[in-house]
């Protein structure tokens, strides 16, 4: 093979491609993979959860000093901010990661090219880069190219005044009031940062309830907690305009079906409704590849396009947009083109909302089972009955468990509490291994442990759990 010859492109080098790209050259493919930002980890490292996580970290951390460590008999004196250093925290962490994925393509001997890729005929892409163009070809190209923020149709985002996320993720100043437009997870998880630091908090969500992709029981719960903590809500309530003023703006709302409007003073206003396939500058108009009407690449049960040669992986194929799920299908896909059996188990997607308390999901919602007329049984635990939640002062939230009626199998899990990411990954690994929930309640779990909670909620089940 030329210098310029692989068997695998990857253009993208976010979660699913550089993890793709990591797979294949260790199942012994050369392997190139074309990233134009000039930083590996794609949105995810350099402007997302990433950089999100070491400030919701570092928000927790300033809030537990004025607020909560008294409790445990910690006296300290007059907390400050300083933003700057915070904000350092941040990049740091960000520049750690990307050096380290450069460091496993070095050790994996993956071609790292910096520079647009564009898919110029089956086979070829061109790369244009700073000091010139280069084209390689590669008997399988794989589009890992994520997402982009979605905008607010008459709304122009500047990221000083009117921000996306990433401009949320680097302002100078705390505003005095953040006005955030959608009440999903990477809004609710901005809003906990700056509100932490100081910002009044106004959530906008168009639909009637906040986090309204997850179970109806859960979202209540996460609204009544986060008011607490001091963020106010305005739901079902659309946005019909902002109009900046100088460093300030004025958002305009009424409800969702029509009505009076009303204004909103904002120092600052984060538009978080969404993400949308990134596909601009690909040439896949010009070599056919097929997009679905919101512009997703369509592919088949092999990450396939319809056409060979070349396939798609992540957030710009749709579905769960996570890092993870990206991950996944880039490990099953460099396994498939290396002649392995790759697979990704979609029912077993685990979902986390990094607010305090976390919010985590995986499988189905009660909503969801009621619709498919699946008879269920749920198996409910508070952290309030959890010696290690009273110990630490974090007695928010439970662990439920959905299970089959006849079979017993759990069906899904939702967690509202502390560190219910981590917690969830038991539920994701019984699931794998199609455990019932008497599985999981038979299991011997260390004491005393927030993790006492799920194998409660799985007793529960089944109408006997030992501490409510």
């Amino acid at each position: 093979m030329s210098e310029n010859t692989f068997d695998v492109v990857i253009i993208g080098g976010g979660p699913g491609g550089y993890v793709a790209a990591i797979r294949a050259a260790q199942l012994g493919l050369k392997t190139a993979c074309v990233e134009k930002r000039g930083s590996l980890g794609g949105t995810c490292l350099n402007v997302g959860c990433i950089p999100s996580k070491a400030l919701l970290s570092a928000s927790h951390h300033f809030h537990a000093a004025g607020h909560e460590l008294a409790a445990f008999g910690v006296k300290v004196g007059k907390v400050e901010l300083d933003l700057a250093a915070m904000m350092g925290h941040k990049d740091k962490v960000v520049a750690d990661n990307t050096k380290g994925i450069e460091f496993l393509f070095k050790k994996n001997k993956v071609a790292y090219v910096i520079g647009a890729g564009e898919i110029t005929a089956p086979g070829q892409i061109t790369v244009s880069a700073k000091d010139g163009a280069k084209v390689l070809t590669a008997k399988h190209i794989i589009i890992a190219t994520g997402s982009d923020v979605t905008p607010l149709p008459g709304i122009a985002i500047d990221e000083e005044v009117i921000v996306s996320s990433t401009g949320a993720l680097a302002l100078p100043k705390v505003p005095k009031h953040l006005v955030v437009i959608g009440g999903g997870v990477i809004g609710l998880e901005l809003a906990t940062v700056w509100g932490r630091l100081g910002s009044k908090i106004t959530v906008v969500e168009f639909l009637d309830r906040i986090l309204p992709f997850n179970d109806g029981e859960v979202s209540k719960q996460m609204q009544r907690i986060l008011a607490r903590q001091g963020m106010e809500f305005k739901l079902g309530t659309k946005v019909t305009g902002v109009e900046k003023k100088g460093r300030k703006a004025t958002v305009t709302v009424e409800a969702a079906s029509g009505g009076t409007a009303e204004t909103i003073e904002a120092d600052c206003v984060l538009v978080a409704i969404g993400r949308k396939p990134y596909t601009d500058g690909l040439g896949l108009d010009k070599v056919g590849v097929a997009l679905d009407k919101r512009g997703f690449v369509q592919i088949d049960g092999h990450f396939q396009t319809n056409v060979p040669g070349i396939h798609a992986i992540g957030d710009v194929v749709g579905g769960a947009m996570l890092a993870h799920k990206a991950e996944e299908e880039g490990v099953a896909l460099a396994e498939i083109l290396a002649g392995q059996h790759g697979h990704v188990n979609y029912e077993v997607i685990p979902a986390v909302v990094y607010t305090w308390p976390e919010v985590a999901s995986v499988g189905r919602t009660e909503e969801q089972l009621k619709a498919d007329g699946i008879a269920y049984k749920a198996g409910k635990f508070p952290f309030t009955a959890n010696g290690r939640a009273r110990s630490m002062n974090e007695t928010d939230g439970f662990v439920k468990i959905l299970a089959d009626a006849a079979t017993d199998k759990v069906l899904g899990a939702h967690i509202v509490g502390p560190n219910a990411g981590d917690l969830l990954a038991e539920v994701v690994l019984a699931m794998e291994f199609g455990a019932a929930a008497e599985d999981i309640a038979r299991t011997c779990h260390s004491h005393p442990g927030l993790g006492e909670a799920v194998k409660e909620a799985a007793l529960a089940v089944d109408g006997r759990p030992l501490h409510t």
